[in-house]
Formats: structure tokens, sequence, C-alpha cells
């Protein structure tokens, strides 16, 4: 089996608006079987552009207008995924790849129980599944993720936001992908909470093996998690290399003033530019 589980060749995405706007150019990267890769960037250069496109989720006006995006299953299979019908990409959908979106933890519906939400995931993916078989997969999450079975009855308003980031991941690890995309999945949270879910992170994906890709505009964050970073700017990988080296030993000056970019807790004030 290959190392290898996702690869993305000469992506490119364009917004046809006037003047069109090309949002992610050329970009090929290759994700490797349980690694954290973090995909930094400023605001606008094309982060979360990249990741809806390779799941095709991208709506208009934007447009994939070259490139290939190829999933290799675990099972030995070469998964073209600019070549499966809208049918076939849904159901590939959370089954392969699942996503946590940016603001996720406020997308759950206000009234309906958590458990209810969660038990959605299998009817839909499994139905061969009986409601005793959904309800016990559903206890089973919220133990992973640790918010608890006792939470199964909960509306999302009685939860923190922290428990609802976490059930968010447990929809997201339900059907136990091959890779999790995580869109800025702390940035509404403070600095323990953020810390605590990261932490879970790191050990899911040990105990599980998927990989993750994880989009942030936090470079510092990035640092402390990934395993390689990918830099983006304007909508181009400027950088890619392992999360050491790129602190180490950053090569591009976007990268370096990214770095210095962050405030220190020693030395003299002002930006520090390497």
């Amino acid at each position: 089996m290959s190392d290898t589980l996702l690869s993305v060749r000469d992506f490119s995405v364009v917004y046809d608006v006037d003047p069109a706007v090309e949002a992610v150019r050329n970009v090929t990267l290759n994700l490797r079987r349980g690694e954290i890769l973090g995909l930094a960037g400023e605001s606008g250069c094309g982060k979360t552009t990249l990741a809806y496109g390779v799941q095709r989720l991208l709506k208009a006006p934007a447009v994939i207008t070259s490139g290939s995006v190829v999933f290799h299953d675990a099972s030995g299979d070469d998964i073209d995924l600019n070549a499966l019908d809208a049918d076939a990409m849904r159901r590939f959908r959370w089954d392969k790849i699942s996503m946590v979106f940016q603001g996720a933890m406020n997308s759950l519906n206000p009234v309906a129980t958590i458990g209810s939400q969660l038990e959605d995931v299998f009817e839909v993916h499994r139905p061969r599944l009986t409601r005793s078989e959904r309800r016990t997969a559903v206890v089973e999450l919220l133990e992973i993720v640790k918010v608890g079975a006792q939470r199964y009855r909960s509306f999302p308003h009685e939860l923190s936001g922290g428990m609802r980031q976490r059930v968010m991941i447990a929809m997201a690890l339900a059907l136990r992908p091959q890779l999790m995309v995580m869109d800025e999945p702390t940035t509404a949270l403070d600095v323990l909470v953020q810390r605590e879910i990261l932490r879970q992170i790191s050990a899911l994906r040990h105990e599980f093996g998927f990989s993750v890709v994880f989009i942030t505009h936090d470079l510092p964050l990035l640092l402390e998690i990934s395993d390689r970073i990918a830099i983006m700017r304007d909508g181009e990988i400027v950088e890619l290399d392992t999360a050491e080296r790129i602190w180490t030993d950053p090569q591009d000056d976007y990268t370096k003033t990214l770095l210095g970019s962050f405030p220190r807790l020693t030395g003299e004030k002002g930006m520090v530019l390497r």
C-alpha cells in the first residue's frame, strides 16, 4: 500500500466574476497516510477554496479549471475524485473524507438533540444499521471525544463552545474516514480549550490512523501540531516542508515574514523579521 493518501496535481480554481479571480493556481501536493499537514497563510490566500475544491464542495461562481485529485484508498484502489458523479461523490464524502467546517460548532440544529444529529450520519451512510446499533455507535463517539454519553439527549445550547466543537469532530469521525479536513476548527475558542481540542485531535489521529489537513492562519499553532506545513500565498503554495524546517530554516521570504509577524514572549517589542 502506498504511503500517499491523496495526490493533488496542478489544481486551479477561478471565481468566474468580472474580473475573474484566480483563487488557487497550479497547486501540487501529496498527503501522506497518518500525517497532519498544516495549511497556513493569511486570510484570502486560497486555503479554504483549495480544501473545498479537492472535495468538490465549491459552488458558483467558483470553477475548477485544471488539475487532478486522486485518493489512494486503503483498499488499494486509486479513486479519481474528478471522475465521480454527484451521487458517488456524496457517498465518498464522510465515508473516506470528512470535514470540520469553519464555524462548524454553530451549525448544529438548535432544536434537535445531539444524539439525533449524530445518528443522522449513520442513517444516511449506514442505512442497514438498526436504531439500537446507531444509538450505540453515537454513544461510543461521544465517549471517544470526551463529551460523554450523558449528553446524548442534550440540545446544542446546553453545551459549551468547546463541547459543541467536540460534537462536530465526533460527527466527522463517525464513519472512520481516512482523511479529516479541519478548517479553522479552534478559532472561536479560548486558548485553554483550543489546546484541549488540539491534544485530542492528535490523540485520535494516533488511535485511528487517519490523516489531517489542518487549515489556519495561526502558524505557531501549526508548528506545534503538524508533521509538515504548506504555506499559501495568492493561491499558490510557496513553501512545503516539515514543521521543524519551516521553523528553523524557512526558505521563502513570505514564510519568514509570517513567522516574524507573531509576538515573542521575550525580547524587544515590535515585529521580528527573520
